[in-house]
């Protein structure tokens, strides 16, 4: 961690020292950027080694369906801003550091022994669980998916004990190493595809060796997530909390606290995952649905994580620290700075994916097999989750506040109901099929189940903010409202210069090209959004762009 990041916690009582908060905030977010940059850096170098060496070959495809248990666990337990790490974070940043390691030492335990009896029924039942996520693979498809899911089972183990792990290092503000640990996942990968394609060269993508490949693929994701977890011990034995020993005091009041925020925010966000499955249940009608909502989770997801992890990341524990009456007005303010930095920076990322979606597409993935039809295909995909980008992190916002107020159920309530309008939103906007033939005029298609789900998330956000103005006694909704309407209007005007300069000149269509159609439009939207931002006059946007002006100067 960087010196002077974030409060300080005395070593002799482990009290918080609230000095220069906001500061602290600014320089936190900017280590998790730098170290959520490097992990989406490599993670997308991975992607593309994968592609060179397997293509949609089987190795990949089976891949693909084994990961889905071991990865979903790893998203849901081990993941940054995942219910394990927010329920840690909001325990552990009011308590001293001594205590902090006990009730860490407790849950490690405890989590420990649970999810090692998951890893071994992974293992016993690979066979059925494979049949039961792809019902229609291929006996050597389903026979390669077995053997991985059953190489990957204990990252089910692995998953927990990191996200432990990494709640506990932000409560005690280290946030570097949290932000590069997907980055170990990636480099894992890259290095067992790098000397599988040594030993087998051009040979590597052939049937004969697709079990091979299969097993390369699932060990190296199994050695990245055991990475990840030997990467957090040396920064958790520097503050004291590397205890290698078992503890059962489920009684403590930590303990239990942490247990009673964990287990609804695990259940949501498990509904959270449900709703993916649903969609690739419906996605399974249309062809090319399943690969197109891959390729552009990927193009959104990238760009998000990044945005998400420097937002949410150094948000949480402050939204912790402010939850006593006295601290109402201040909490209020830091939840507006959240909703209105994700709004200042979702709203032209939205636009510019809605203006500029087809060359976005083209540059990053057309090339080989990746055809104009392909590009279409996500290309539609891609702007419909450019209408929802805001959605997304303001959710994330809100449910995170009322983690911090040690209140799970609110958000899983929410995601229960959310679960069953996807089911019915998904069915509709596919125009409604059944055994019968389609029973709804509309037929989105594969873009109708994105926005199933960014009206779910429109919705979710909604509730959210009417249960917390409840909770809090009352929010400035109508001027929060004013100032989100003024950020949309000039997010249209973003798109708009964006599209009309990459429509309006004539780009070659090679790499250069594309880039460069990219690049200078993107940049364009963005100039244009910070200005008519400051015109009508956002604090956020202007604080924003006052910092950056600032750094500029000291150069």
């Amino acid at each position: 961690m960087v010196p002077g990041d974030g409060p300080k916690i005395s070593s002799s009582d482990g009290t918080v020292e609230r000095a220069s908060m906001g500061r602290s905030l600014k320089r936190i977010a900017l280590v998790v950027t730098y170290g959520t940059l490097l992990s989406k850096a490599g993670g997308l170098i991975r992607q593309l080694v994968i592609a060179a060496a397997f293509g949609v070959g089987a190795a990949y495809d089976a891949y693909n369906y084994a990961y889905i248990l071991p990865g979903f666990l790893l998203i849901l337990l081990g993941g940054i801003n995942g219910p394990f790490h927010s329920a840690m974070v909001s325990v552990l940043s009011r308590r001293p550091r001594e205590e902090g390691a006990h009730i860490l030492v407790t849950l490690n335990t405890t989590v420990s022994a649970l999810l090692l009896v998951v890893t071994v029924a992974l293992v016993l039942a690979a066979d059925p669980l494979i049949t039961l996520v792809g019902p229609g693979l291929t006996p050597e498809l389903h026979r390669i998916a077995v053997a991985q899911l059953q190489v990957m089972a204990p990252m089910a183990l692995l998953a927990g004990l990191i996200g432990l792990g990494f709640g506990s290092l932000n409560a005690a503000d280290e946030f570097w190493i949290p932000a590069i640990s997907p980055l170990m996942s990636s480099v894992a990968l890259v290095l067992g595809v790098g000397l599988l394609w040594w030993q087998l060269g051009a040979e590597i993508a052939l049937p004969i060796n697709a079990l091979w490949g299969g097993v390369v693929l699932a060990l190296s994701t199994l050695v990245g997530a055991l990475l990840q977890w030997l990467l957090q011990l040396p920064a958790l034995a520097r503050q004291g909390m590397a205890r290698f020993r078992l503890s059962l005091d489920w009684s403590h009041p930590g303990v239990r606290e942490v247990w009673r925020v964990m287990g609804p925010a695990t259940l949501s966000s498990g509904m959270l995952q449900i709703n993916v499955f649903t969609d690739m249940f419906f996605a399974s009608g249309i062809l090319g649905a399943a690969a197109g909502l891959s390729y552009s989770n990927l193009l959104v997801q990238t760009p998000l994580g990044l945005i998400s992890n420097a937002l949410l990341v150094p948000l949480l524990p402050t939204f912790s620290r402010l939850t006593a009456p006295a601290d109402r007005l201040p909490l209020i303010a830091r939840i507006r700075q959240g909703l209105m930095l994700s709004t200042a920076s979702m709203l032209p990322l939205g636009a510019l994916f809605l203006a500029l979606s087809t060359p976005i597409v083209a540059l990053v993935y057309q090339r080989g097999a990746f055809d104009q039809q392909a590009v279409q295909l996500v290309t539609g995909l891609l702007m419909a989750y450019g209408i929802g980008m805001p959605a997304y992190l303001g959710r994330d916002v809100l449910v995170r506040v009322f983690y911090a107020l040690g209140d799970g159920t609110t958000p899983f309530r929410l995601s229960m109901a959310g679960i069953g309008l996807n089911v019915i939103f998904d069915w509709a906007l596919v125009g409604g099929p059944s055994p019968w033939g389609p029973q709804f005029p509309i037929n989105l298609g594969a873009p109708g189940l994105v926005l199933a789900t960014v009206l779910i998330n429109l919705l979710t956000c909604l509730a959210l903010l009417l249960a917390l103005q409840k909770r809090l006694g009352g929010l400035p909704l109508r001027d929060w409202g004013l100032d989100a309407l003024k950020l949309t209007l000039a997010a249209a005007a973003a798109g708009l210069a964006a599209w009309a300069l990459s429509v309006g000149v004539a780009w070659s269509e090679d790499f250069v090209g594309r880039l460069f159609q990219v690049g200078l439009s993107g940049a364009l939207g963005l100039l244009v959004f910070v200005l008519c931002a400051q015109a009508f006059a956002v604090p956020e946007v202007s604080e924003i762009t006052a910092g950056i002006a600032r750094r500029f100067r000291r150069r």
